[in-house]
């Protein structure tokens, strides 16, 4: 039986960290993406001590071109039989501020980690997915604006994020190439991306990364959609 090995970034901690067990408790063999050796290792050995199947961690900075490639070199040297991206990892730019106070600089350092850096890693690996007819999950939110919650920065960058995905979709289709390509909005989490915000209708990691392992798992094709495990809803 073919091994399950499945690359998610920015696994060594929150919703990254829920998707990484939950896929390895349901019998994926994890790569952890990390750009921290200590914070890898820490995350390696929870998982471990969990019972999940850990295959070893690769540095990337989604930031930086060459790491990007560098490790998907590694990662198609190593774990040949890659079935599943899951394309996690990403900063929230400034939240804090409206978008006529949200500085260039902030837009572009977003852009470069969620956008630009997740297409080149996807870009570097579909032809090892394709050799394996895997998939690709990413992490996003929804680029329709919600009145209640739309940072520009991160909004801008996940936007450009989902249209990457409905176009790779339709090409895959048009030139049969062997690759299923989806987007996952988890909704409200708990994380240190939003400075550990717990407000109604927010969820924790355990509880998102479950739901989408489950997901990932449900052998039904989603190419091309975006699927929304719970809502952005108004704050209460």
């Amino acid at each position: 039986m073919r091994k399950k090995i499945v690359f998610v970034t920015g696994a060594n901690k929150g919703i990254g960290f829920g998707i990484a067990k939950h896929l390895g408790l349901s019998g994926w063999q994890v790569i952890i993406g990390a750009r921290n050796e200590e914070r890898a290792a820490r995350a390696i050995g929870e998982l471990a001590s969990a019972g999940v199947d850990v295959a070893g961690w690769v540095n990337i900075e989604l930031s930086d071109t060459d790491s990007v490639e560098h490790a998907a070199t590694e990662v198609a040297t190593r774990f040949p039989e890659l079935t599943l991206l899951v394309n996690n990892a990403g900063i929230p730019g400034d939240m804090g501020v409206d978008s006529l106070h949200t500085d260039i600089g902030e837009i572009r350092k977003t852009l470069d980690v969620n956008f630009i850096g997740t297409f080149a890693l996807t870009k570097a690996l579909a032809p090892l997915l394709a050799q394996n007819s895997g998939r690709i999950v990413n992490i996003t939110v929804p680029s329709e604006i919600s009145p209640y919650w739309h940072p520009l920065a991160y909004v801008a960058s996940k936007a450009a994020q989902n249209a990457m995905m409905g176009v790779m979709a339709i090409e895959f289709e048009q030139s049969n190439t062997p690759i299923e390509i989806f987007s996952v909005h988890p909704g409200p989490t708990t994380t240190d991306l939003n400075g550990n915000m717990s407000l109604p209708g927010f969820h924790d990691i355990e509880t998102v990364g479950r739901k989408t392992a489950e997901l990932i798992n449900d052998g039904r094709s989603h190419q091309g959609e975006f699927i929304e495990l719970y809502p952005i809803v108004k704050e209460e």
